[in-house]
């Protein structure tokens, strides 16, 4: 049984009233079982997300039991955090900033928080070759994957069809499949095309790019910024270098943060632990992919408009003082 981690550390109200728990220390007394939400297991976060658990284990000495569980990734991972089905999610800050706000998917403001600010997801948007893709305005009556349903691909998906003048209920075959299958269809020739928000590198994209050489290519989306922008700061412009796929040259995209999140009731001092865990085991989750790399102390606390858990801050204040 899961146990709650809530309520062992002091409480104070923010400015909404809300009940943010104050660290007392940076350690646990009492056994418990985490379960991180992550994403699909082609993805990056399900890979990190395993080699978090372990990272977490290690760091209390097996007190906190973690397991990561594959889900569809940041909007599913936000309603599940919130519904107790899991203590850490892993999401795409926008997804997050949505959730904080009570916007888009979400009919009312959620209680969450952030542990740390993670490594960008690069928006990967690949046509086949021979689908006379070169625009996402292209895809108009396409078959398009638009990422696994609830899923924070799904949402820069539809954001960024729709900047580009396209509905996506009506204007393309909307595939709404989680990366392996995606992979399978732009491999088969069933899929014409499909967004992916990631890390680089992602597992699937990279098996898509070794097989289907030649057929698939990297489309540049920087033209649906400034919409994208209106509808969230957040959005920034990035690249992906040439020697990630093996493709012919460097492609711009479109880049988001990742935010790794808790419910903003978690006891602090649980959530001082886990922060810490990630930093000081970061070597073995580089390991376990190289987006890892990117996770640093000197952004970590950039989560707006997520607010910072006092447990995340007290264990980011400890970490940047002794570096």
């Amino acid at each position: 049984m899961l146990l709650v981690l809530a309520g062992c550390g002091g409480q104070r109200g923010d400015e909404n009233g809300a009940a943010a728990a104050e660290p007392t220390s940076c350690e646990v007394t009492a056994d418990a079982r985490i379960s991180i939400a992550t994403g699909n297991t082609t993805g990056v976060y399900y890979t990190l997300g395993g080699a978090y658990a372990e990272a977490i284990s290690q760091q209390t000495g097996g007190k906190l039991k973690a397991t990561a569980a594959e889900t569809s990734a940041s909007l599913q991972n936000i309603q599940q955090l919130v519904a107790g089905t899991h203590q850490v999610a892993f999401s795409l800050a926008d997804t997050a900033a949505d959730a904080v706000n009570g916007t888009a998917s979400f009919d009312e403001k959620q209680p969450i928080a952030a542990l740390t600010r993670l490594y960008d997801n690069y928006t990967q948007v690949i046509a086949r070759s021979d689908a006379g893709i070169n625009t996402i305005a292209d895809m108009r009556g396409k078959r398009v994957s638009t990422g696994a349903p609830n899923s924070g691909t799904e949402v820069i998906a539809n954001r960024m069809l729709e900047a580009a003048g396209l509905d996506p209920g009506k204007d393309i075959s909307a595939q709404r499949t989680e990366l392996g299958k995606t992979v399978e269809g732009m491999k088969d020739g069933s899929i014409d095309a499909m967004f992916w928000s990631g890390g680089l590198p992602t597992g699937g994209i990279t098996d898509l790019f070794v097989s289907q050489r030649g057929n698939v290519k990297l489309l540049d989306v920087t033209d649906t910024l400034t919409k994208l922008q209106e509808i969230n700061p957040l959005y920034e412009r990035g690249i992906i270098p040439a020697a990630t796929y093996q493709t012919p040259a460097d492609v711009q995209t479109v880049v988001v943060p990742n935010l790794l999140l808790v419910k903003d009731d978690m006891d602090g001092n649980t959530a001082c632990v886990l922060t810490k865990a990630l930093f000081d085991h970061k070597a073995d989750l580089v390991q376990a992919n190289k987006a890892a790399d990117d996770i640093a102390l000197d952004t970590a606390q950039q989560t707006n408009p997520v607010p910072l858990h006092p447990g995340a801050k007290k264990a980011l204040d400890e970490l940047g003082a002794a570096n």
